[in-house]
């Protein structure tokens, strides 16, 4: 009875890695493919926060793919993966400062239109990753932290279209510099958080 138990045990965790896999594979898929979307639309639209949204969904499908990596692998790689992915949240952070920074001396107005519409479908995007991710967010530090990640991705979509709404109502580029700076805060703060965690666990 005890090996009937032992391998039911082991069936169970092959199957819960199968189903995590398949949620990585979907959102880093779609983490992607709204990298592409956002920085094309940031740079043709003059705006600062898609493009620092963007830069969060590529550093989001690299954390992604590093969660691949170790999701059938023991704690400690995964606390090491964990570790990976603060560093990355902190260097977007860091790269989005950078540039925000720079355009703060020669301001362009944002087209609203554009960061409206395309902040949306980042957020129906972030949302079904959310959905897809909750399932499995208490199942280990890895899927932790990789939840953190998309419900920081939802926060920094929603400021977009908030900003757009500013851009538009006072016809500043300003609304649009503040945001891209609010969610460098966001991924400095949860990257730290991120990176505790993980020391802990090693």
């Amino acid at each position: 009875m005890g090996a009937s138990c032992c391998d039911n045990k082991s069936e169970d965790l092959k199957d819960l890695a199968k189903s995590q896999s398949r949620v990585l594979w979907i959102i880093l898929i779609i983490n992607l493919s709204m990298f592409f979307v956002e920085f094309g639309f940031g740079l043709a639209s003059h705006s600062q926060a898609l493009m620092a949204d963007s830069l969060d969904m590529l550093g989001d499908a690299m954390a992604y793919a590093s969660s691949l990596y170790v999701v059938n692998l023991g704690i400690r790689a995964k606390a090491k993966a964990s570790l990976f992915k603060a560093s990355l949240m902190m260097l977007t952070g860091v790269a989005v400062l950078a540039k925000s920074i720079h355009t703060f001396i020669a301001p362009e107005l944002p087209a609203h239109e554009t960061m409206s519409i395309i902040a949306m479908l980042a957020l129906a995007m972030n949302g079904l990753c959310l959905f897809l991710l909750t399932r499995h967010k208490n199942d280990d530090i890895n899927f932790r932290s990789v939840w953190i990640c998309s419900r920081n991705d939802i926060i920094a979509n929603t400021s977009v279209i908030a900003a757009s709404f500013f851009v538009f109502y006072f016809a500043s580029p300003w609304p649009d510099l503040i945001v891209a700076i609010g969610i460098t805060i966001l991924f400095m703060r949860s990257s730290w958080f991120v990176f505790s965690e993980a020391r802990s666990q090693l």
